[in-house]
């Protein structure tokens, strides 16, 4: 099992971000929907043998799409953006929220008529759109049942510090899996910090064999963020992407042997 992380994880400029990531054996990373540096990203990846998984559409007012207001078509219209991106770039996957917050909008026709043009879109683009697990469990099961040919894309560290571990994610939806999101956090609620594994309250061991069972083919992709953690800022770049690169390294050959 090949071995991924963010594009973002440390925050420095991309060709050096790239150049550590693959001089400590990643694979592949995924990057943010709308960056404008993209064609440089691409054309790096590209030099440097990195594929490119998916990419994570914008989210910060994604509460809007439920709504019957111009920002509600504003957020629909950002989200078939992403699409054509992907499309243009060649990235397989676009991972998509469908709310956020402790009390999101109620799911509604309205939201689920904007979230069925996207998914038109997407198939029409021959791009595949990963919901990913947020706080309500419910929005996704409505969206899992309402598009079948919708994928999930697994944030065990949302399952851990959203949910609070009440539901296992991957029994539902793991047969639909396109991409993942590992890290680990306290386990508390609201603690969302993107550390690396084996450095939070997460337990690993079920993670890489609820990996295993699902079938996963792609990338043990580590979505970790330097800037949560001051003592990740302060090992600098290279001990961050070391450490990073040896965490997702045991996580990918646990994930194997569990198979």
């Amino acid at each position: 099992m090949t071995t991924g992380i963010v594009l973002g994880a440390y925050p420095i400029p991309y060709a050096e971000q790239i150049a550590l990531i693959k001089k400590h054996g990643f694979s592949a990373v995924f990057l943010s929907s709308g960056c404008r540096d993209i064609e440089q990203i691409v054309t790096l990846c590209a030099e440097n043998g990195l594929n490119i998984e998916s990419c994570h559409a914008p989210f910060d007012h994604i509460n809007d799409i439920w709504y019957d207001t111009p920002e509600g078509e504003r957020m629909l219209s950002s989200l078939l953006d992403a699409v054509d991106e992907c499309r243009d770039y060649g990235i397989p996957v676009l991972v998509v929220h469908l709310s956020s917050g402790e009390n999101p909008p109620r799911v509604n026709d309205l939201g689920l008529s904007r979230f069925e043009a996207l998914m038109a879109h997407a198939a029409a683009c021959g791009i595949t759109i990963a919901y990913e697990n947020q706080r309500m469990l419910g929005n996704l099961s409505v969206a899992m049942e309402a598009f079948p040919y919708a994928a999930f894309c697994w944030d065990n560290g949302h399952e851990a510090c959203f949910t609070d571990g009440k539901w296992d994610y991957m029994s539902l939806f793991g047969d639909r899996l396109a991409a993942i999101h590992i890290h680990d956090n306290r386990a508390t609620h609201n603690a969302d910090d993107h550390r690396l594994p084996g450095d939070g309250c997460i337990d690993f061991t079920g993670v890489t064999k609820r990996l295993a069972a699902s079938g996963y083919e792609n990338s043990l992709m580590l979505e970790v963020f330097a800037k949560n953690t001051p003592a990740y800022m302060e090992m600098g770049a290279e001990a961050f992407y070391a450490r990073a690169a040896a965490a997702a390294r045991r996580l990918a050959d646990a994930t194997e042997a569990a198979r």
